[in-house]
């Protein structure tokens, strides 16, 4: 269902993969970025990138627990950081190793950037993952689904 790829003629990726290709027919799930932030809306770990990775894994682990899918099947992410120092980056990376995130490999992008949207946010994680077939969530989805589609349709006449 999922195949990582490293490049051999290209320097070897410390935690990641340099590509998933997934076969077509597979469910994916796009996630929209992961922010520290609890379930009342307050910043988790102000200043503290380290704490504040450790949030963002927590919810992006509930945000794919409600897809029907779990870190195991995440094929890339991109890991944003509010800094400008590789030591702050590196320190967030090792969260993410830490999590079972880049237990796939997966692929992902780790970026330093000027800022966030939230006020004293310092990271956030976008991700795509795979839904395996038969998960839990599928079947509320797929109601979901046919509730949004049948919304976008109107009023019957």
């Amino acid at each position: 269902m999922i195949r990582r790829v490293t490049v051999p003629s290209l320097f070897p990726p410390p935690t990641y993969a340099h590509g998933s290709v997934v076969e077509a027919g597979t469910r994916l799930a796009f996630l929209a970025g992961s922010v520290p932030l609890d379930a009342g809306g307050e910043l988790v770990g102000p200043g503290d990138p380290v704490r504040q990775a450790e949030q963002v894994i927590a919810n992006l682990e509930e945000q794919l627990r409600a897809v029907g899918s779990d870190l195991a099947h995440v094929v890339a992410t991109e890991v944003y950081v509010v800094s400008d120092e590789p030591a702050a980056l590196s320190a967030v990376w090792s969260v993410v190793e830490a999590s079972g995130l880049s237990a796939g490999p997966h692929s992902s992008t780790l970026i330093g950037v000027a800022c966030l949207g939230y006020t004293g946010q310092l990271v956030e994680i976008t991700a795509t993952a795979v839904v395996p077939e038969g998960s839990s969530a599928e079947e509320s989805s797929a109601e979901e689904s046919s509730a949004e589609e049948s919304s976008a349709e109107g009023p019957s006449a």
